[in-house]
């Protein structure tokens, strides 16, 4: 017999579509029939078992000609089968009504045909699902595609209330998508692999695919900035997938690792006047990063913990931690160590997100990357090392901050924060500002940072600090299929700022304290972004120098100063530098890279090669001179300095230049 013909007579056995009603002499009902093999034979002495979940069960034996009968049975659902030895049918499902007498018939059938039909109606009842799958896909599609006509039209999307839903359904059930069949449903390949055999892979006994492919995801205009893809940005991730993400949790890890070699060769491998690049001529960890996102019910939390060179490099930035009025701290504000406590920490904060138009995030704690158009981290960047006016002004920010996406295109966020790049609050007043971010296409961004009302210097109560940074990228050149150049595009900032009051002005005179400065990249991806070349480069002008970074003579940090490199009004820092940067980008995780740079001041800042380290190494006094003999003079005065080593040729001096040059290679990682 051939399977089609088997299939004809064995389907009909168990889809019990021969049953037929007839009128009983009994309120109760009654069912009856033959036991058979598939070719339709009469088996006798078969058992026939009647079951019911309240506990009812029957047992009867059919005759010699396979008929059985059954009678007084009280209404409702029964299951039905037939054993004989090792042949059993499959079981049916009846529902007996009063005075009613059920016939249906049994086929008895081996275990291995058994197991095909059992197998077939699995296939069957998955074929069925996914065609409904299908058909909700297409409903989901066609309903997000109308509600972005809807917002293209700038009329406001309305949820569906759950009254119209009820009242739709009621008119017309088909065309009411539940829920997203990719979140309802099961894995239903999975399923047909295991009805099938290992070698299914979703495909039915034909090998025919069950389901047509899922819809291609519909574009999401609700969250902030998701309508496109801005990982070519610079100062942006330009992963396009997370590795591992929870309901909870979303971790994030990130390894910078470089090498440096800098043409001047300082002799104690110290370079200065840099945010990257600290140490000539050896591998050096630039950040260890570990950390992540934890997210639940609308509460937030971030927190990136850092270590390697970052950890003692951007603390030293930061003069308001200082402890005291002792030696070593000059005007601090008080105890605790908040650079130790800190130190290890580059983002940590926690909030609140408001479902308010498209979004209000309130978040407290430590922020990064704000005025600048780069990230805090290398890996996100275009260039390794960025010109000056990203390296000289703010990495990080304490504060709050509240960002509101009044649409999904534009972000404004105000900050209120303990001040410009510090831990503490140096003076009376909190800093206050803000940026304003808007990225109308995929291809344009315009970020604009503003500060003001801050009291930012160490020892300078009635001195305010204003700033303006503002940025634009634009990518004017697109062919991501291409194994040629492929993309091109271009960012320009500009930066103003200055200090007043306390005798300090913004225009003129011998306390003149201002900022103003610029910087350009063009960047050029090719072989589908897998290459990329970005030159560029900036300009500074700081007079007072409160922005411009102190070298690391004597092992100086910001809140101690340099007798060297006096930061005060009226003191010039004209500087300018450009860099060719290569990148060669594997997979979206990795990046290497190589890097030539050069840069040059008006006045010496770069280590040469004598190096701004004294004989036997930092003396743990670096405000003040330092004599040839490693000894602290004591004095911050030239003339004392010169009396307290026993002569003018017996105080020391670090070697500065006025320019360097260097070529840097690394590896960045980050998931």
């Amino acid at each position: 017999m051939t399977k089609s013909a088997l299939v004809s007579i064995a389907v009909p056995f168990w889809m019990a579509v021969t049953l037929v009603s007839v009128q009983a002499q009994t309120p109760n009902g009654a069912l009856h029939g033959v036991t058979a093999n598939a070719d339709g034979t009469p088996i006798a002495s078969a058992q026939v078992m009647i079951h019911r979940d309240d506990s009812i069960d029957r047992t009867v034996v059919s005759g010699f000609d396979g008929a059985f009968s059954i009678s007084n049975l009280q209404p409702g659902s029964y299951e039905v089968k037939a054993i004989r030895g090792e042949f059993h049918s499959l079981p049916v499902s009846v529902d007996v009504e009063a005075q009613q007498d059920l016939k249906i018939d049994l086929a008895l059938l081996s275990p291995a045909v058994a197991k095909e039909l059992e197998g077939m109606k699995a296939r069957l009842e998955l074929q069925l699902e996914a065609k409904m799958n299908e058909r909700i896909e297409q409903l989901v599609a066609a309903e997000l595609k109308k509600q972005q006509k809807e917002r293209a039209e700038e009329q406001p999307a309305k949820p569906a209330a759950h009254g119209d839903l009820v009242a739709t359904l009621a008119k017309d059930p088909s065309q009411i998508p539940i829920v997203p069949a990719t979140l309802a449903r099961p894995d239903t390949t999975k399923a047909v692999a295991s009805a099938t055999g290992p070698d299914a892979s979703g495909q039915d006994a034909k090998g025919q695919p069950l389901s047509a492919p899922p819809a291609a995801p519909a574009v999401d205009n609700q969250t902030p900035f998701a309508f496109a893809d801005f990982t070519w940005m610079n100062g942006t991730p330009r992963n396009k997938d997370v590795v591992l993400d929870t309901p909870f949790f979303t971790p994030e890890v990130r390894f910078d690792v470089n090498f440096i070699n800098d043409f001047n060769q300082p002799i104690d491998h110290t370079m200065g006047g840099s945010t990257e690049e600290f140490r000539n001529g050896e591998f050096q960890i630039e950040d260890i990063g570990i950390g992540g996102d934890f997210h639940w019910q609308n509460v937030r939390g971030r927190v990136m913990f850092m270590d390697g060179l970052f950890a003692v490099t951007t603390p030293r930035n930061d003069a308001s931690s200082a402890t005291g009025n002792g030696p070593g701290n000059t005007g601090g504000v008080g105890q605790w160590d908040l650079q130790n406590a800190y130190k290890y920490v580059s983002e940590a904060y926690g909030g609140y997100h408001f479902n308010v138009q498209h979004g209000i995030n309130v978040d407290a704690g430590i922020f990064v990357s704000y005025v600048g158009l780069f990230s805090y981290y290398n890996f996100d960047n275009w260039t390794y090392q960025p010109s000056y006016v990203s390296s000289n002004t703010p990495w990080f920010f304490q504060g709050v901050r509240i960002q509101w996406f009044p649409t999904n295109k534009l972000k404004i966020e105000p900050w209120i924060i303990d001040g410009w790049q510090s831990y503490a609050k140096y003076n009376g007043h909190l800093g206050l500002g803000g940026q304003l971010l808007w990225e109308p296409k995929e291809w344009f961004k315009l970020v604009a940072n503003q500060y003001g009302y801050g009291e930012d210097n160490l020892g300078l109560p009635k001195t305010q600090r204003i700033h303006t940074d503002d940025s634009i990228e634009a990518r004017y050149y697109n062919k991501p299929e291409s194994t040629g150049l492929d993309k091109m595009a271009f960012s320009l900032t500009a930066d103003a700022g200055c200090q007043y009051g306390g005798g300090i002005t913004c225009h003129g005179g011998p306390n003149k304290s201002s900022f103003l400065g610029w910087m350009g990249y063009q960047r050029f991806w090719w072989d589908k972004d897998i290459f990329a070349v970005t030159v560029g480069g900036g300009q500074m002008n700081n007079t007072g120098r409160y922005l411009t970074l102190l070298p690391p003579i004597d092992g100086a940090w910001a809140s101690v100063g340099s007798a060297y490199f006096p930061e005060l009004p009226g003191s010039t820092a004209k500087m300018y530098d450009g860099t060719l940067t290569f990148q060669y980008m594997p997979k979206q995780y990795i990046t290497w890279w190589a890097e030539l740079g050069y840069r040059h001041s008006n006045v010496p800042y770069f280590s040469g090669r004598g190096g701004i380290t004294p004989a036997g190494g930092n003396n743990g006094l670096p405000q003040y001179y330092t004599c040839m003999n490693g000894a602290s003079a004591g004095t911050a005065a030239l003339a004392a300095a010169q009396a307290a080593c026993g002569g003018a040729n017996n105080v020391w001096f670090p070697d500065l230049r006025e320019s360097t040059s260097s070529l840097g290679f690394g590896v960045m990682v980050k998931f």
